[in-house]
């Protein structure tokens, strides 16, 4: 059985139809919940990968058990500082930041 693909769109499509071209508010809106998405995400991947529980997490950093859970799924948006000592002091990491124009 053969699909048919005339109404295939690729994920730029979607967004661009849906959202809007970069640069609208929606789309933005968009894009930085993405963002926040993918940290949380990166931050439960990596308690997992060190054998965390958000609660042993939580008490290197200093904070609670619920904020660690709130960044990983997406609740609350994590403060610079406050990632800062989730990769360093919690994971044993180094963050890293760039800025693309």
């Amino acid at each position: 059985m053969k699909m048919k693909k005339e109404n295939s769109k690729s994920l730029e499509q979607f967004k661009e139809k849906h959202f809007g071209k970069i640069g609208t508010t929606k789309r933005n809106e968009l894009e930085a919940g993405y963002e926040n998405f993918k940290i949380g995400a990166l931050i439960h991947d990596a308690r997992i990968k060190k054998g965390l529980t958000q609660e042993e997490l939580a008490i290197k950093v200093g904070t609670t058990k619920s904020y660690i859970s709130k960044i990983e799924n997406n609740v609350k948006e994590v403060r610079f500082s406050t990632l800062q000592k989730i990769v360093e002091l919690g994971l044993g990491g180094h963050l890293e930041l760039t800025i693309k124009l």
